[in-house]
Protein backbone atom coordinates (compact mmCIF):
# COMPACT_ATOMS: atom_id res chain seq x y z
CA UNK A 1 0.00 0.00 0.00
CA UNK A 2 1.13 3.56 -0.69
CA UNK A 3 0.48 5.95 2.17
CA UNK A 4 0.01 9.29 0.46
CA UNK A 5 -0.46 12.84 1.60
CA UNK A 6 2.14 13.05 4.39
CA UNK A 7 4.84 15.64 3.95
CA UNK A 8 8.32 15.56 5.47
CA UNK A 9 8.79 18.95 7.17
CA UNK A 10 12.08 20.45 8.19
CA UNK A 11 13.07 20.35 11.84
CA UNK A 12 10.87 22.62 13.89
CA UNK A 13 12.02 25.41 16.20
CA UNK A 14 12.20 23.19 19.29
CA UNK A 15 14.27 20.58 17.44
CA UNK A 16 16.70 23.21 16.20
CA UNK A 17 16.92 24.69 19.69
CA UNK A 18 18.02 21.29 20.97
CA UNK A 19 21.12 21.49 18.81
CA UNK A 20 21.84 25.09 19.71
CA UNK A 21 21.68 24.07 23.39
CA UNK A 22 24.36 21.43 22.70
CA UNK A 23 21.88 18.61 23.10
CA UNK A 24 22.21 15.58 20.82
CA UNK A 25 21.10 16.13 17.24
CA UNK A 26 17.66 14.50 16.79
CA UNK A 27 17.52 12.22 13.77
CA UNK A 28 14.11 11.54 12.22
CA UNK A 29 13.00 9.01 9.65
CA UNK A 30 10.69 11.11 7.46
CA UNK A 31 9.91 8.51 4.79
CA UNK A 32 10.34 4.76 4.51
CA UNK A 33 9.72 2.57 1.47
CA UNK A 34 9.65 -1.22 1.57
CA UNK A 35 9.62 -3.77 -1.21
CA UNK A 36 9.07 -7.48 -0.51
CA UNK A 37 9.93 -7.05 3.16
CA UNK A 38 8.10 -9.50 5.46
CA UNK A 39 4.34 -9.02 4.85
CA UNK A 40 4.83 -5.75 2.96
CA UNK A 41 4.88 -6.18 -0.79
CA UNK A 42 5.15 -2.44 -1.33
CA UNK A 43 4.96 0.38 1.20
CA UNK A 44 5.62 4.10 0.89
CA UNK A 45 5.09 5.76 4.26
CA UNK A 46 5.59 9.38 5.28
CA UNK A 47 6.37 10.11 8.93
CA UNK A 48 5.67 13.53 10.40
CA UNK A 49 6.23 13.30 14.16
CA UNK A 50 8.83 12.60 16.80
CA UNK A 51 6.80 9.71 18.22
CA UNK A 52 5.31 7.08 15.91
CA UNK A 53 2.64 4.84 17.46
CA UNK A 54 1.75 1.69 15.55
CA UNK A 55 -1.38 -0.10 16.73
CA UNK A 56 -3.25 -3.12 15.43
CA UNK A 57 -3.85 -6.80 16.01
CA UNK A 58 -1.04 -9.25 16.65
CA UNK A 59 0.53 -10.40 13.41
CA UNK A 60 -0.61 -7.34 11.46
CA UNK A 61 2.93 -6.16 10.65
CA UNK A 62 3.73 -3.61 13.39
CA UNK A 63 6.99 -5.26 14.42
CA UNK A 64 7.86 -5.90 10.77
CA UNK A 65 7.87 -2.16 10.12
CA UNK A 66 10.07 -1.53 13.16
CA UNK A 67 12.37 -4.32 12.00
CA UNK A 68 12.77 -2.46 8.71
CA UNK A 69 13.82 0.67 10.65
CA UNK A 70 16.32 -1.44 12.61
CA UNK A 71 18.04 -2.21 9.28
CA UNK A 72 19.15 1.42 9.25
CA UNK A 73 21.92 0.19 11.56
CA UNK A 74 24.59 -2.49 11.03
CA UNK A 75 23.73 -6.14 11.48
CA UNK A 76 20.66 -8.27 10.89
CA UNK A 77 18.08 -6.14 12.64
CA UNK A 78 16.09 -6.53 15.82
CA UNK A 79 15.14 -10.15 15.11
CA UNK A 80 18.62 -11.21 13.92
CA UNK A 81 16.81 -13.05 11.14
CA UNK A 82 18.39 -14.71 8.14
CA UNK A 83 17.89 -12.48 5.12
CA UNK A 84 16.10 -15.27 3.27
CA UNK A 85 13.48 -15.22 6.05
CA UNK A 86 13.01 -11.47 5.75
CA UNK A 87 11.95 -11.62 2.10
CA UNK A 88 8.22 -11.66 1.43
CA UNK A 89 7.25 -15.14 0.21
CA UNK A 90 10.86 -15.83 -0.78
CA UNK A 91 10.76 -13.06 -3.40
CA UNK A 92 13.08 -13.89 -6.28
CA UNK A 93 14.65 -10.44 -6.36
CA UNK A 94 15.32 -10.05 -2.62
CA UNK A 95 14.05 -7.21 -0.45
CA UNK A 96 14.76 -3.49 -0.32
CA UNK A 97 14.38 -0.71 2.24
CA UNK A 98 14.67 2.98 1.46
CA UNK A 99 14.61 5.69 4.12
CA UNK A 100 14.84 9.44 3.99
CA UNK A 101 16.25 10.76 7.26
CA UNK A 102 16.58 14.32 8.48
CA UNK A 103 18.73 16.00 11.10
CA UNK A 104 19.95 19.52 11.71
CA UNK A 105 23.63 18.67 11.31
CA UNK A 106 23.45 16.36 8.27
CA UNK A 107 20.30 17.76 6.71
CA UNK A 108 18.58 15.18 4.53
CA UNK A 109 20.16 11.75 4.09
CA UNK A 110 18.87 8.98 1.85
CA UNK A 111 19.67 5.39 2.82
CA UNK A 112 18.95 2.32 0.75
CA UNK A 113 19.63 -1.25 1.79
CA UNK A 114 18.60 -4.76 0.82
CA UNK A 115 19.57 -7.96 -0.90
CA UNK A 116 19.48 -9.37 -4.39
CA UNK A 117 17.77 -12.63 -5.22
CA UNK A 118 20.99 -14.57 -5.72
CA UNK A 119 22.76 -13.45 -2.56
CA UNK A 120 20.96 -13.94 0.75
CA UNK A 121 24.06 -14.65 2.85
CA UNK A 122 24.82 -12.63 5.97
CA UNK A 123 27.29 -10.56 3.95
CA UNK A 124 24.78 -10.11 1.13
CA UNK A 125 23.03 -6.97 2.40
CA UNK A 126 24.10 -3.93 0.43
CA UNK A 127 23.98 -0.34 1.66
CA UNK A 128 23.85 2.90 -0.28
CA UNK A 129 24.01 6.32 1.36
CA UNK A 130 22.98 9.29 -0.78
CA UNK A 131 23.33 7.08 -3.83
CA UNK A 132 26.88 5.86 -3.12
CA UNK A 133 27.83 2.35 -2.05
CA UNK A 134 28.77 2.20 1.64
CA UNK A 135 29.60 -0.27 4.38
CA UNK A 136 27.06 -1.26 7.01
CA UNK A 137 29.13 0.44 9.70
CA UNK A 138 28.81 3.73 7.78
CA UNK A 139 25.17 3.84 8.83
CA UNK A 140 26.35 4.74 12.33
CA UNK A 141 27.55 8.10 11.07
CA UNK A 142 23.97 9.17 10.38
CA UNK A 143 21.83 7.43 12.99
CA UNK A 144 22.00 5.22 16.06
CA UNK A 145 19.09 2.79 16.40
CA UNK A 146 18.34 1.07 19.72
CA UNK A 147 15.48 -1.25 20.62
CA UNK A 148 13.56 -3.20 23.21
CA UNK A 149 11.58 -6.20 21.91
CA UNK A 150 9.62 -8.95 23.69
CA UNK A 151 12.30 -11.53 22.87
CA UNK A 152 14.55 -9.67 25.34
CA UNK A 153 12.26 -10.65 28.22
CA UNK A 154 14.41 -13.73 28.81
CA UNK A 155 17.70 -11.85 28.53
CA UNK A 156 18.68 -12.17 32.18
CA UNK A 157 17.70 -15.83 32.54
CA UNK A 158 18.88 -17.13 29.18
CA UNK A 159 22.31 -18.11 27.96
CA UNK A 160 25.39 -15.93 28.14
CA UNK A 161 25.61 -15.71 24.35
CA UNK A 162 22.44 -13.61 24.11
CA UNK A 163 23.62 -11.24 26.84
CA UNK A 164 27.01 -10.92 25.19
CA UNK A 165 25.44 -10.04 21.84
CA UNK A 166 23.09 -7.60 23.57
CA UNK A 167 25.98 -5.85 25.27
CA UNK A 168 28.11 -5.81 22.11
CA UNK A 169 25.34 -3.89 20.36
CA UNK A 170 25.44 -1.41 23.24
CA UNK A 171 29.20 -1.08 22.70
CA UNK A 172 28.71 -0.63 18.95
CA UNK A 173 26.46 2.39 19.51
CA UNK A 174 29.34 3.99 21.44
CA UNK A 175 32.37 2.63 19.56
CA UNK A 176 31.60 2.27 15.86
CA UNK A 177 34.66 0.08 15.21
CA UNK A 178 33.55 -2.57 17.70
CA UNK A 179 31.41 -4.55 15.27
CA UNK A 180 34.25 -5.07 12.82
CA UNK A 181 36.58 -6.14 15.65
CA UNK A 182 34.10 -8.76 16.82
CA UNK A 183 33.51 -10.07 13.29
CA UNK A 184 37.26 -10.21 12.58
CA UNK A 185 37.90 -11.99 15.89
CA UNK A 186 35.20 -14.59 15.20
CA UNK A 187 36.47 -15.15 11.67
CA UNK A 188 40.04 -15.63 12.94
CA UNK A 189 38.83 -17.95 15.69
CA UNK A 190 36.97 -20.12 13.17
CA UNK A 191 40.12 -20.32 11.05
CA UNK A 192 42.10 -21.44 14.10
CA UNK A 193 39.48 -24.05 14.99
CA UNK A 194 39.60 -25.49 11.46
CA UNK A 195 43.38 -25.54 11.51
CA UNK A 196 43.44 -27.31 14.87
CA UNK A 197 41.31 -30.12 13.44
CA UNK A 198 44.17 -30.90 11.09
CA UNK A 199 46.89 -32.63 13.11
CA UNK A 200 49.41 -31.81 10.35
CA UNK A 201 48.61 -28.09 10.40
CA UNK A 202 51.29 -25.47 9.99
CA UNK A 203 52.45 -24.29 13.43
CA UNK A 204 53.57 -20.92 12.06
CA UNK A 205 50.08 -20.33 10.69
CA UNK A 206 48.58 -21.15 14.08
CA UNK A 207 51.01 -18.72 15.71
CA UNK A 208 49.89 -15.95 13.35
CA UNK A 209 46.18 -16.61 13.94
CA UNK A 210 46.64 -16.68 17.71
CA UNK A 211 48.57 -13.43 17.63
CA UNK A 212 45.71 -11.83 15.72
CA UNK A 213 43.14 -13.30 18.12
CA UNK A 214 45.09 -11.92 21.07
CA UNK A 215 45.24 -8.42 19.58
CA UNK A 216 41.57 -8.34 18.58
CA UNK A 217 40.41 -10.02 21.77
CA UNK A 218 42.18 -7.50 23.95
CA UNK A 219 40.75 -4.59 21.95
CA UNK A 220 37.25 -6.08 22.23
CA UNK A 221 37.61 -6.48 25.99
CA UNK A 222 38.88 -2.91 26.36
CA UNK A 223 35.93 -1.50 24.42
CA UNK A 224 33.50 -3.52 26.51
CA UNK A 225 35.10 -2.48 29.78
CA UNK A 226 35.03 1.21 28.81
CA UNK A 227 31.38 1.05 27.73
CA UNK A 228 30.43 -0.71 30.96
CA UNK A 229 32.18 2.03 32.93
CA UNK A 230 30.36 4.75 30.99
CA UNK A 231 26.98 3.08 31.43
CA UNK A 232 27.55 2.76 35.17
CA UNK A 233 28.45 6.46 35.28
CA UNK A 234 25.23 7.34 33.43
CA UNK A 235 23.14 5.14 35.73
CA UNK A 236 24.61 6.97 38.72
CA UNK A 237 23.10 10.18 37.36
CA UNK A 238 19.62 8.68 37.48
CA UNK A 239 17.48 9.51 40.53
CA UNK A 240 17.32 6.80 43.17
CA UNK A 241 13.54 7.11 43.31
CA UNK A 242 13.05 7.03 39.53
CA UNK A 243 10.37 4.98 37.79
CA UNK A 244 12.85 2.31 36.72
CA UNK A 245 15.26 0.67 39.20
CA UNK A 246 18.96 1.31 38.96
CA UNK A 247 21.05 -1.56 37.66
CA UNK A 248 24.54 -2.62 38.64
CA UNK A 249 26.35 -4.06 35.61
CA UNK A 250 29.31 -6.42 35.52
CA UNK A 251 31.42 -8.08 32.85
CA UNK A 252 32.42 -11.63 33.74
CA UNK A 253 35.48 -12.36 31.64
CA UNK A 254 39.15 -12.95 32.39
CA UNK A 255 40.49 -10.39 29.93
CA UNK A 256 37.90 -7.71 30.80
CA UNK A 257 38.79 -8.12 34.48
CA UNK A 258 42.44 -7.27 33.76
CA UNK A 259 41.94 -4.35 31.38
CA UNK A 260 42.05 -1.62 34.02
CA UNK A 261 44.96 -3.13 35.93
CA UNK A 262 47.53 -4.26 33.38
CA UNK A 263 49.07 -2.87 30.18
CA UNK A 264 47.28 -4.01 27.03
CA UNK A 265 50.47 -5.46 25.54
CA UNK A 266 50.94 -7.71 28.58
CA UNK A 267 47.33 -8.89 28.34
CA UNK A 268 47.75 -9.61 24.63
CA UNK A 269 50.90 -11.64 25.25
CA UNK A 270 49.32 -13.64 28.08
CA UNK A 271 46.24 -14.40 25.97
CA UNK A 272 48.45 -15.49 23.07
CA UNK A 273 50.30 -17.89 25.39
CA UNK A 274 47.01 -19.28 26.70
CA UNK A 275 45.84 -19.98 23.16
CA UNK A 276 49.14 -21.71 22.33
CA UNK A 277 49.12 -23.81 25.50
CA UNK A 278 45.46 -24.76 25.03
CA UNK A 279 45.79 -26.15 21.51
CA UNK A 280 45.46 -29.77 22.59
CA UNK A 281 42.32 -29.28 24.66
CA UNK A 282 40.79 -26.89 22.11
CA UNK A 283 41.40 -29.52 19.41
CA UNK A 284 39.52 -32.11 21.48
CA UNK A 285 36.70 -29.67 22.27
CA UNK A 286 36.45 -28.52 18.66
CA UNK A 287 36.39 -24.88 19.74
CA UNK A 288 38.41 -22.22 21.56
CA UNK A 289 37.68 -22.54 25.28
CA UNK A 290 39.21 -19.26 26.42
CA UNK A 291 38.68 -15.70 25.24
CA UNK A 292 36.28 -12.76 25.08
CA UNK A 293 33.82 -14.88 23.06
CA UNK A 294 32.89 -16.47 26.42
CA UNK A 295 32.39 -13.25 28.39
CA UNK A 296 29.07 -12.76 30.18
CA UNK A 297 27.21 -9.52 30.90
CA UNK A 298 25.58 -9.64 34.33
CA UNK A 299 23.01 -7.25 35.79
CA UNK A 300 21.87 -6.76 39.37
CA UNK A 301 18.77 -5.01 40.74
CA UNK A 302 20.46 -2.42 42.95
CA UNK A 303 17.59 -1.48 45.31
CA UNK A 304 17.09 -5.18 46.12
CA UNK A 305 20.76 -6.21 45.85
CA UNK A 306 19.49 -9.12 43.80
CA UNK A 307 20.73 -10.69 40.57
CA UNK A 308 18.43 -9.79 37.68
CA UNK A 309 18.04 -13.48 36.92
CA UNK A 310 16.31 -13.95 40.29
CA UNK A 311 13.95 -10.97 39.98
CA UNK A 312 10.31 -11.21 38.96
CA UNK A 313 9.35 -10.86 35.31
CA UNK A 314 8.05 -7.33 35.94
CA UNK A 315 11.23 -6.32 37.77
CA UNK A 316 13.37 -7.69 34.95
CA UNK A 317 11.36 -5.68 32.40
CA UNK A 318 11.75 -2.50 34.46
CA UNK A 319 15.50 -3.13 34.81
CA UNK A 320 15.87 -3.65 31.07
CA UNK A 321 13.95 -0.47 30.26
CA UNK A 322 16.05 1.55 32.71
CA UNK A 323 19.24 0.11 31.25
CA UNK A 324 18.22 0.90 27.66
CA UNK A 325 17.17 4.44 28.58
CA UNK A 326 20.51 5.05 30.33
CA UNK A 327 22.30 3.69 27.29
CA UNK A 328 20.21 5.91 25.00
CA UNK A 329 21.25 8.99 26.98
CA UNK A 330 24.88 7.90 26.88
CA UNK A 331 24.71 7.25 23.15
CA UNK A 332 23.29 10.71 22.57
CA UNK A 333 25.95 12.41 24.67
CA UNK A 334 28.91 10.60 23.11
CA UNK A 335 27.80 10.37 19.48
CA UNK A 336 26.02 13.72 19.28
CA UNK A 337 23.02 11.90 17.74
CA UNK A 338 19.85 11.36 19.74
CA UNK A 339 19.13 7.68 19.02
CA UNK A 340 16.08 6.35 17.25
CA UNK A 341 14.31 4.07 19.72
CA UNK A 342 12.19 1.06 18.74
CA UNK A 343 9.97 -0.02 21.64
CA UNK A 344 7.92 -3.08 20.74
CA UNK A 345 4.87 -3.83 22.93
CA UNK A 346 6.37 -1.83 25.77
CA UNK A 347 3.37 0.07 27.14
CA UNK A 348 1.33 -3.04 27.98
CA UNK A 349 3.87 -4.05 30.63
CA UNK A 350 3.75 -0.74 32.52
CA UNK A 351 1.25 0.73 34.94
CA UNK A 352 -0.15 4.21 34.33
CA UNK A 353 2.53 5.99 36.39
CA UNK A 354 5.49 4.25 34.80
CA UNK A 355 4.00 4.66 31.34
CA UNK A 356 3.70 8.42 31.85
CA UNK A 357 7.24 8.54 33.23
CA UNK A 358 8.54 6.61 30.21
CA UNK A 359 6.95 9.10 27.81
CA UNK A 360 8.54 12.02 29.71
CA UNK A 361 11.97 10.38 29.57
CA UNK A 362 11.62 9.69 25.85
CA UNK A 363 10.78 13.34 25.27
CA UNK A 364 13.86 14.37 27.22
CA UNK A 365 16.15 11.99 25.31
CA UNK A 366 15.01 13.82 22.21
CA UNK A 367 15.14 11.23 19.46
CA UNK A 368 12.43 9.70 17.34
CA UNK A 369 10.60 6.81 18.97
CA UNK A 370 8.59 4.04 17.35
CA UNK A 371 6.16 2.24 19.69
CA UNK A 372 3.76 -0.62 19.06
CA UNK A 373 0.74 -1.95 20.89
CA UNK A 374 -2.60 -3.62 20.38
CA UNK A 375 -4.43 -1.07 22.57
CA UNK A 376 -4.36 2.49 21.26
CA UNK A 377 -5.67 3.82 24.59
CA UNK A 378 -2.31 3.09 26.23
CA UNK A 379 -0.83 5.94 24.19
CA UNK A 380 -3.64 8.49 24.56
CA UNK A 381 -1.46 10.89 26.56
CA UNK A 382 0.73 11.26 23.46
CA UNK A 383 -2.18 12.65 21.46
CA UNK A 384 -0.95 15.76 19.66
CA UNK A 385 2.70 14.74 20.05
CA UNK A 386 2.61 11.51 18.07
CA UNK A 387 1.61 10.18 14.69
CA UNK A 388 -0.87 7.33 15.19
CA UNK A 389 -0.92 4.64 12.51
CA UNK A 390 -3.14 1.60 12.36
CA UNK A 391 -1.60 -1.55 10.89
CA UNK A 392 -3.79 -4.30 9.46
CA UNK A 393 -2.52 -7.08 7.24
CA UNK A 394 0.40 -5.08 5.91
CA UNK A 395 -1.79 -2.03 5.22
CA UNK A 396 -1.10 1.16 7.18
CA UNK A 397 -3.70 3.88 7.65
Amino acid sequence: MVHEGLSAPHLNVDEQAAILDNRPDPVFVRQIKLNNFRNYEHLNLGLTAKHIVLTGDNGAGKTNLMEAVSFLSPGRGLRRAAYADVMRNQAADGFSIFARMESLYYGETEVGTGTSGNNQSESGRKVRINGAAASGDSLLEYARVLWIVPSMDGLFTGGSGERRRFFDRMVLAIDTAHGKRVLDYEKTMRSRNRLLSDYNSDTAWLDALETQMAELGTAIAAARAETARLIVTMIEKMPDDGPFPKADCFLEGDIEARINHQPALDIEEDFRKILRNNRAQDRVAGRSLEGPHRTDFLVQHRPKSMAASLCSTGEQKALLIGLILAHARLTGELSGLAPILLLDEIAAHLDTGRRAALFRILEDIGGQTFMTGTDRALFDTLQGDAQFLNVSGGIIS
